[in-house]
């Protein structure tokens, strides 16, 4: 059984969905973990349930697209919690406030596109810089960097396809930069997902079917021909950032149920 005990994590987008399973996982297999995200109450229930299994838990307010944030979130990690040995970058998605259907090609106001790049790319980039001299000096680090299957392929809206695509890049030459050092840096790659980022109206309006086409639409671009739940993505993360992960880095992983697109 993988352990990742008198180590901590910082997940960001910690509050709900993905990163909350990715934490609970973490913390089944012993390890501090810090949650961060807009949104207090959330981030509270997490780290409540983190103290449940035994670990500590901290929540984090910090929105993932203001530099300052992200970085007093990490000095704050460190202050309460003492360092800072795995991150994952999982906050991303569409910025609050827009829609799938405003952000098409043919439609796509410039700051939009820049904002939903700032979201799902530079976050994970500020968030990386900000941890990356702790581990360094310690020698010692795990980086996940929260991919996506539109990471790879085409198929998604613009803004968020090129960010996807970006974070592979990022993953790529941060773990050249970084091995080194005792730091590894990978990217995992969900496929459809069942949280509430997924707006499955939506969906349907851009694809011109209803909620229910939408999803099945989803479910078919996979083997498994279904739509995943977070705790799957657990197990995965939980072995890259673990000290039998050391020879895994620079690597895109997707625990998506079979790219069958």
């Amino acid at each position: 059984m993988i352990r990742l005990a008198d180590k901590v994590a910082l997940v960001t987008g910690g509050g709900r969905g993905i990163g909350r399973a990715i934490a609970l996982a973490f913390a089944d297999a012993g390890c501090d973990v810090a949650v961060s995200s807009r949104t207090l109450t959330e981030l509270e229930s997490v780290a409540e349930e983190i103290r449940s299994r035994g670990c500590r838990g901290l929540a984090v307010v910090a929105d993932a697209m203001s530099y300052q944030a992200i970085k007093a979130s990490v000095e704050n990690v460190v202050d309460e919690l003492g360092r800072i040995d795995i991150l994952v970058n999982n906050a991303g998605g569409i910025v609050p406030g827009q829609t799938p259907l405003g952000l098409l090609s043919v439609s796509h106001e410039d700051q939009a596109f820049l904002d939903n790049l700032q979201l799902n790319l530079g976050s994970a980039q500020r968030a990386s810089r900000e941890v990356l001299p702790h581990m360094v000096k310690q020698g010692y680090g795990r980086i996940i960097n929260i991919g996506s299957g539109y990471a790879k392929r085409s198929g998604g809206l613009i803004a968020y396809s090129a960010a996807k695509h970006g974070v592979i890049g990022l993953t790529r030459a941060t773990a050249a930069e970084v091995a080194s050092h005792g730091v590894t840096v990978n990217c995992l790659c969900p496929g459809w997902t069942n949280t509430q980022l997924v707006d499955w109206d939506a969906l349907a309006m851009q694809w011109g079917t209803d909620a229910e086409g939408a999803r099945n639409r989803a479910s078919a671009e996979n083997l498994q021909n279904r739509v995943l739940e977070p705790e799957e993505l657990g197990p995965m993360a939980t072995l890259l950032a673990s000290d039998e992960a050391a020879g895994i880095t620079g690597q895109v992983i997707s625990v998506d149920g079979g790219d069958g697109v």
